[in-house]
């Protein structure tokens, strides 16, 4: 199955819009978001604590995306197209 689109960010401007993906076959979201600075990464491990054995640094393979919170419905509704009957087992 395609990936499926969800939604975006519904108070964004043209051209800057976080957006929310379903990967039904993998059992994954894909998210676009705006790029956390290294201020906020930085944040995120100092504030946020990471847990045990885990590195206290994003990995080069990894990244910190920032989404606004009024898009909570649309990640649910994005989680919600995962837990639907004929995705693949995860």
């Amino acid at each position: 199955m395609p990936l499926l689109f969800i939604g975006i960010d519904p108070a964004s401007e043209q051209g800057d819009s976080p957006t929310v993906w379903a990967d039904t076959d993998a059992g994954e979201l894909l998210i676009q978001g705006w790029t956390a600075t290294a201020e906020e990464e930085n944040r995120c491990y100092s504030e946020g604590g990471t847990a045990p054995g885990h590195d206290s640094a994003v990995p080069a393979h990894e990244t910190i995306v920032r989404i606004p919170a009024r898009m909570a419905p649309i990640i649910r509704k994005a989680l919600d197209a995962l837990d639907a009957p004929g995705t693949a087992d995860r």
